[in-house]
C-alpha cells in the first residue's frame, strides 16, 4: 500500500496548469530585437508571421500573448488572466524596425477606450418594408 502511494504521489507535478495563446515567450524574444537595426526578415524568424497588422497602415505589427490558469478556491477553479502582452512593432517604408512598444497586463488596464457606438444603417427598416412586414405578418397569422 505504501509502495503505490509513493508511486502515485511520484508521478504527480507540481506545475499549474495553463493554457496558453499566441507567441509564447514574447518578451523575451521582443528583446533580441534591435530597433533601427532589425529589419522584417529577422522579427519573422525570431517571432513568426504577425498575428494582425493595422488596418491603415501594413507597417504595424501586433503580436499577443496571453496565458490563463486555474484560480485559487476562492475563484472556484475559473479560469484567470496570468500574463497577457502585446508587442507592437513599426517598421519604415524599406523594412527596418522603427518603433518597439511591448505592453503588459498593467499597460493595458491605462489604456482608454472610446464609449462611443457605431449605428447600423444596414439593420435599419425603412417605412415602407416596415408596413409591408405588418401587413405580412397579419395575414399570415389569420390562415388557420
Amino acid at each position: 500500500m505504501l509502495l503505490c502511494s509513493c508511486i502515485i504521489l511520484i508521478n504527480c507535478q507540481f506545475q499549474e496548469p495553463s493554457n496558453n495563446h499566441g507567441i509564447i515567450y514574447l518578451k523575451n524574444r521582443s528583446e533580441k530585437l534591435k530597433v533601427n537595426y532589425s529589419n522584417t526578415n529577422d522579427v519573422i524568424k525570431i517571432i513568426g508571421l504577425p498575428h494582425s497588422k493595422s488596418i491603415d497602415n501594413e507597417n504595424y505589427w501586433i503580436y499577443i500573448e496571453r496565458i490563463l490558469t486555474k484560480g485559487e478556491y476562492h475563484k472556484l477553479g475559473r479560469n484567470v488572466i496570468k500574463a497577457n502582452n502585446v508587442l507592437v512593432l513599426q517598421f519604415d517604408k524599406y523594412g527596418v524596425l522603427q518603433k518597439k512598444d511591448f505592453l503588459d497586463k498593467e499597460d493595458l488596464k491605462k489604456i482608454n477606450f472610446s464609449e462611443k457606438i457605431t449605428e447600423n444603417k444596414l439593420n435599419k427598416k425603412s417605412f415602407v418594408e416596415k408596413v409591408l412586414t405588418s401587413i405580412r405578418s397579419k395575414m399570415y397569422s389569420n390562415r388557420d
